[in-house]
């Protein structure tokens, strides 16, 4: 076998660095160059063909080559899903094929904030960016999510796609509340007496979690109105009156509480009915259930606000009325 001369060497190295250069460019045009210097937001149809979507994508300028988009999607699953998606600036062609491969969708993220009623509920998330739709359901239904009641959703972060249905949300909030439940079945918990159902339950824990936003203090507060309950003394808890006065809303929008107030006839004033109110009057975190479901030991029949944010707890009258005046000059002094 001939030796190769001189001049066929130089042409296979040469070969070779040319074959190289093109294998890295084309990694580098595949896998790293991109068109795109901002984030662009697509919504890609359901049905929707590779070549439209790569059409769309190059009118946006996500890419710059339908050709290019076409051979990453074959590379990635030959296929695309629809959904709203975010590329993020420089993105490569490459990733652009695996996001919509995958249904990486653009996502944004609901915060369901814990002791608000279900007309509060519905009124964020009407306000809440990247999400669609009504909060009610088009027509009458027995569908769970269009008949709901305050306790029947979870208060929680919720990251959902971007487009997400807003009764979709409502209805996700609401499976985790009846997994919740499902599991406080399983579990075989047993509500402190006289407690005698997991309405009962998130009743006793939606007021807790209107008088105090400290997790602390949640099971200080559950045991003055299991203490009550038991001695048959009205709760007198003020959250129950706001939520008659204001028709379930559960917001008084800065007005005072008035001792008139007070005399409002409605099941849920525990000023004038003895017992629990009927329902929930507002929904309710881990927290608070936590806390009716294992309520301090105490004797407290009574507590005031301390001016710090917290509670004063009290055994006997005398001593909440003097705590009782306490706030009352903490009031008079700010104002």
């Amino acid at each position: 076998m001939k030796p190769r001369s001189f001049k066929q060497q130089k042409f296979m190295i040469f070969f070779g660095l040319a074959l190289l250069a093109a294998l890295i460019a084309g990694v580098y045009t595949v896998g790293f160059y991109s068109p795109l210097r901002k984030s662009v937001v697509i919504s890609v149809p359901r049905g929707a063909s590779v070549a439209a979507v790569a059409r769309q994508l190059v009118s946006a300028g996500v890419i710059d080559s339908v050709g290019l988009f076409k051979m990453c999607v074959r590379m990635a699953d030959g296929r695309v899903q629809s959904g709203e998606y975010e590329f993020p600036p420089h993105v490569s062609a490459w990733r652009v094929a695996r996001m919509l491969a995958t249904g990486d969708v653009a996502a944004t993220t609901v915060v369901i904030p814990e002791g608000l009623t279900i007309i509060q509920t519905k009124q964020l998330l009407l306000q809440a960016g990247g999400l669609s739709g009504a909060v009610e359901c088009d027509k009458p239904s027995d569908l769970p999510v269009c008949n709901l009641r305050d306790g029947d959703i979870f208060p929680d972060t919720y990251r959902v796609a971007r487009g997400t249905a807003r009764l979709a949300v409502l209805d996700l909030a609401r499976k985790k509340m009846d997994a919740i439940h499902d599991a406080w079945v399983r579990a075989g918990r047993i509500a402190p007496s006289p407690l005698s159902s997991w309405n009962d339950v998130l009743t006793l824990a939606s007021i807790v979690q209107k008088e105090t936003p400290r997790a602390a203090e949640m099971p200080l507060v559950a045991s003055v109105y299991v203490n009550r309950l038991n001695k048959n003394m009205r709760l007198q808890a003020d959250p129950t009156v706001v939520y008659a006065l204001t028709g379930g809303v559960g917001d008084m929008r800065g007005e005072p509480l008035l001792r008139g107030h007070l005399k409002i006839e409605s099941p849920y004033n525990t000023y004038l009915h003895r017992g629990l109110p009927p329902a929930p009057i507002a929904n309710v975190g881990q927290a608070a259930i936590r806390a009716v479901l294992k309520p301090a030991d105490t004797n407290y029949l009574f507590f005031v606000a301390d001016g710090r944010g917290g509670h004063h707890f009290s055994n006997s009258y005398e001593q909440h009325m003097r705590h009782h005046a306490d706030w009352r000059a903490i009031k008079k002094s700010r104002n």
